[in-house]
């Protein structure tokens, strides 16, 4: 099947705020598409990250030929590096963002990132959850809603729950939400399904650039977890913990892991 993203309007392509969340959209519905071909398991996830990334690279080098990109799904040369590290600005994506959820229909929690880095920190991104049929955007700062649990709660991965992070939910009381995809956890938080992220076990800057952009948009507190800024477009590309929460818990949580560290 032949995707066609369509030509964005002028006014978009200007935007870096329109033109991620268009972007984020494009690669998303190409991803519905790959789903409904009948592909299953890793045939279905291979075919996925390839889809996505294929069309965002093609995307950018059509729109943006003076930008830099950071995809997951590209394997970085040195020369690559030298020129993303000089480049006044770079888009940072990760095409498909839980392709093993991607690859469980129906799961719904998988997502598409797009974020900018200029100057030195994100100043624009989107966060497409398609199955969904929502997009998070810079743009469009997101209002997250007043909380509506009586506890706090944690978003975490369904499938490898850090064990500190279940400490941390006892100390607060908390209840532990399980989910898929970095993105979708982060944004739980934006649409009031979590009140906190928390991880510490291995990402990388497309993991997290995109939906931290949306995060601060919307009034959320994010760093790492030891307090420090989230820091992108850097030499090493390993970015292992985040915090994304609402900013009232924000002391409670760096206190905890200050006090009983994330091992």
């Amino acid at each position: 099947m032949t995707f066609d993203a369509g030509i964005p309007a002028p006014e978009v392509v200007a935007d870096d705020h329109l033109f991620s969340a268009w972007l984020a959209e494009a690669a998303g519905r190409r991803l519905l598409e790959v789903r409904a071909e009948g592909l299953e398991g890793k045939e279905l996830k291979d075919a996925g990250d390839r889809a996505a990334h294929e069309l965002l690279m093609t995307l950018l080098a059509e729109h943006r030929p003076g930008d830099a990109v950071l995809s997951e799904e590209a394997l970085e040369s040195a020369v690559d590096k030298d020129a993303r590290l000089r480049a006044p600005k770079v888009w940072i994506i990760d095409p498909l963002d839980g392709t093993r959820e991607f690859s469980e229909v129906p799961r719904d929690d998988w997502a598409v990132h797009v974020a900018v880095w200029e100057g030195g920190t994100l100043t624009a991104g989107a966060v497409a959850q398609p199955a969904l049929g929502e997009t998070f955007n810079t743009g469009q700062p997101p209002v997250v809603p007043p909380r509506t649990s009586d506890k706090p709660r944690i978003a975490v991965s369904r499938s490898r729950p850090p064990a500190f992070v279940a400490a941390l939910a006892e100390k607060l009381d908390a209840e532990l939400v399980p989910m898929g995809s970095a993105g979708v956890k982060m944004m739980s938080v934006v649409r009031d399904v979590a009140d906190a992220y928390v991880h510490a076990g291995g990402q990388y800057e497309w993991d997290s650039a995109a939906p931290v952009a949306v995060a601060r948009a919307a009034g959320l507190f994010t760093s790492r977890v030891d307090g420090s800024e989230l820091l992108y477009n850097q030499d090493d590309v390993y970015l292992p913990d985040v915090i994304v929460c609402r900013p009232e818990l924000a002391d409670d949580i760096l206190a905890f892991i200050a006090e009983h560290g994330t091992d």
